[in-house]
Formats: structure tokens, C-alpha cells, sequence
């Protein structure tokens, strides 16, 4: 019985721990000029879907309300569209890898930027999120989400 115990802290030892080893992996791949270690670590679709809504939440505040045959109608479906267009363009993988280089050379001043160094915050949100702040509170941090995908982590949220 007390070997069942001992298996079972070993094993929410080592799930907690999980994340932390691919924040490290983040650490190393962003540090790469090659990106295809950083592809396995960062869910794009995700990151994109992301900023859509929150641009969309953006723009419901801004333009009025119209008809469903009018022009606002018309506009708001055409900024959705055009905002698609330029997320695809926008947020790649070298926009991922640079956005996290900068993050970190502001939170530590250091080249090369070395995540670990500017990380203040990482911790768990739920059992398949993880949140990593890069900087302090006050100070523009730069927050960085990731989620159990499979049995990976991955990043699916960069919030500047």
C-alpha cells in the first residue's frame, strides 16, 4: 500500500513538473535561427484564433450595430475576413520566436535573451493550461499560455 502511495506522488511529481520541461525546450528553440524546433512547440492555429477574437471583440465595440442587408453589416463581415488575411500573414513562426526574443530582452536586458532569466511567473491555471509571465506585473509583461495537447505542451496564446 505504501508503494502505491509512494508511485502516486511520484507521478503527480513528475505531471507537475511537465511543464517547466517544455518552458526549457521554449528556452532553447527560441534561441535557434531554425524554427523547426520551435514548430513542435507552438500551435499557430490556436495563437491566431486567439487574437482574431480578440480583435473581434475590438471591433464590436467600435462600429454600430447595422441591418443584416446594410453597409455596417457589410463592414463588419469584411474586417472579419481581412483581419483572417492578415493573422495568416502576421503570425508565423518567426513572428512567435521574435515576439518571445523581445519579451525576454525587455524583462532581462540580456543578448542572447535566455527565457528561464525572464520568466517572474509560471504555474499552472488548470490541469491542461499552463501560464508563464515574462517580465513583472506593471512593467508590460508579456504572458505566454500553453496547453496539453496530446502529450505535448504547446503554446496556444501569446498575450503582449
Amino acid at each position: 500500500m505504501r508503494f502505491l502511495g509512494y508511485l502516486i506522488l511520484l507521478a503527480l511529481l513528475g505531471y507537475g513538473l511537465w511543464p517547466y520541461y517544455a518552458v526549457y525546450q521554449l528556452d532553447d528553440a527560441i534561441n535557434q535561427e531554425d524554427t523547426t524546433e520551435l514548430a513542435a512547440l507552438v500551435d499557430l492555429p490556436a495563437i491566431r484564433a486567439n487574437y482574431k477574437a480578440r480583435i473581434a471583440a475590438g471591433v464590436e465595440g467600435m462600429l454600430p450595430a447595422g441591418e443584416a442587408g446594410g453597409g455596417m453589416h457589410w463592414l463588419r463581415q469584411n474586417v472579419g475576413e481581412l483581419g483572417d488575411a492578415a493573422l495568416e500573414q502576421a503570425i508565423t513562426l518567426p513572428w512567435a520566436r521574435q515576439t518571445l526574443r523581445e519579451a525576454v530582452g525587455r524583462a532581462t536586458s540580456q543578448t542572447p535573451p535566455y527565457l528561464l532569466a525572464g520568466i517572474d511567473y509560471a504555474f499552472f491555471e488548470s490541469y491542461d493550461r499552463f501560464l508563464v509571465r515574462i517580465g513583472q506585473l506593471g512593467k508590460a509583461p508579456t504572458h505566454v499560455r500553453l496547453e496539453l495537447e496530446g502529450r505535448e505542451w504547446r503554446i496556444t496564446d501569446i498575450i503582449r
